[in-house]
């Protein structure tokens, strides 16, 4: 009897995989593979269910004979383990980046006179309200709050990408591209910065924009999203208030909030010593991080204290000893920030951390020494890369001399060639 085998990443059965299966009892004996968490979150959507539920789940469906774990989004290990006369999969794979993943499975197929079958995608009310049901679990407080310590645990480099907006957030959210090996890939989190939310709105980033506006941002985003996300808390502010809004982010569903050692009129970083700029004592600084963490209510929020000793010129030994100083009172990761486009200091600091911790988080934002790898950064134990305003200042510049070409040409034509047709925006608001 001819195999057949077809891969699910869900956690909620409908009536599109049951056609798969249908069709799949056609053609010999059905195996179905679970794909893995760690692969899942890497091309579609992140589990909310165990593997190991997820394949009592699939072992209980008509018609299947077994089911293994997938291990390799590419299909490498089961093809190689089962030899399948037939894979099955959804048409929908024959177009966008996952085209990649089904031109390498017909390359391994092939080699042995295996076959691809696509069966037409299952467009239906009932389809669509499983989905929707299943966006509407993901970004329910209690599982989007945890989903960056599960991450943490996974994948080598949590990636996180800036939003400012629904807009943005949903770019974040839906940005899926062919890497190199020719595996899928796509931003594992979201980074709400206080200068990008504070730029949005036309404001100085001086901790001008308060925390009811901050959070109209963050509610925004997930409104429409369901990635975890990192807020840029700035100082703080007076640790009385930081510890009510601690118990607001979490409430939310907010995966962490990072605070900077400084105290007063906060300035952007990116100043450094061009402008004055008061650190706070670490005594002070960790003072506010214990009070944080015992107002937090669940075991899902992270405070993380980012230090400033680098950027002020402190010095290598003073950044140390406020990280160690740090997690002692708690905090449950360490972002450590430069303005120099050589990154030695910071590889110098993270290898020197990591001598005496070897777990908690380290956080950086390559924004300065930009040619740095994630995988060169992840080999000095550095946990999550956050590209904190690469989207803003992008569009700037492009919105900037649209504005100046209609000016000059009093009329739209000579812009419309680098315009993204507005439908298509559309069609990515409407997936939702």
């Amino acid at each position: 009897m001819k195999t057949v085998y077809t891969c699910f990443g869900t956690d909620v059965i409908h009536d599109g995989h049951l056609n798969i299966l249908k069709h799949a009892a056609e053609y010999g004996r059905v195996i179905v593979g679970c794909l893995s968490d760690r692969e899942m979150i890497r091309c579609t959507k992140f589990p909310t269910t165990t593997e190991s539920e997820r394949m009592e789940l699939y072992r209980s469906l008509p018609g299947v004979s077994e089911v293994v774990m997938q291990n390799n989004m590419l299909y490498n290990d089961v093809i190689e383990a089962l030899h399948p006369d037939y894979i099955i999969h959804g048409d929908n794979w024959k177009e966008g980046a996952e085209s990649a993943v089904r031109a390498h499975v017909e390359k391994l197929v092939s080699a042995y006179g295996g076959q691809i079958i696509d069966v037409p995608y299952t467009y239906s009310e009932s389809v669509s309200k499983v989905d929707r049901r299943l966006r509407e679990k993901l970004s329910m407080p209690e599982y989007r709050r945890k989903r960056l310590r599960q991450l943490l645990e996974m994948v080598p480099v949590v990636k996180t990408m800036e939003a400012h907006s629904g807009l943005t957030g949903l770019i974040v959210e839906k940005t899926v591209v062919e890497a190199e090996n020719g595996r899928l890939d796509q931003f594992d989190a979201m980074w709400v910065s206080s200068l990008c939310d504070s730029t949005d709105k036309g404001k100085p980033d001086i901790e001008l924009v308060d925390m009811t506006s901050r959070l109209r941002t963050i509610d925004d985003i997930m409104e429409v999203t369901t990635k975890p996300i990192i807020l840029d808390g700035d100082t703080g502010g007076l640790t009385e208030h930081f510890v009510y809004n601690v118990r607001t982010l979490e409430r939310m569903g907010v995966s962490a909030v990072i605070i900077e050692d400084k105290t007063g009129l906060k300035k952007n970083s990116l100043f450094g010593t061009e402008v004055v700029q008061t650190q706070d004592s670490i005594e002070n600084f960790s003072a506010k991080i214990a009070a944080g963490k015992k107002a937090q209510l669940s075991d899902d929020f992270m405070i993380i204290a980012r230090i400033e000793s680098l950027i002020l010129e402190r010095g290598m030994e003073d950044a140390l000893t406020r990280a160690f100083a740090f997690t002692a009172a708690g905090a449950d990761g360490i972002m450590i920030h430069s303005r120099k486009k050589d990154p030695a200091e910071i590889f110098e600091f993270c290898d020197r951390f990591r001598e005496k911790d070897k777990k908690t988080p380290i956080v950086v934002v390559p924004t300065s020494f930009n040619q740095v790898t994630e995988e060169e950064l992840a080999s000095h134990g550095v946990n999550i890369v956050i590209y904190a305003n690469q989207l803003m200042r992008a569009a700037f510049p492009v919105m900037r001399q649209t504005a100046e070409d209609i000016l000059r040409a009093h009329r739209a034509k000579e812009v419309d060639s680098r315009l993204m047709p507005f439908k298509d925006i559309i069609r990515l608001i409407d997936e939702l």
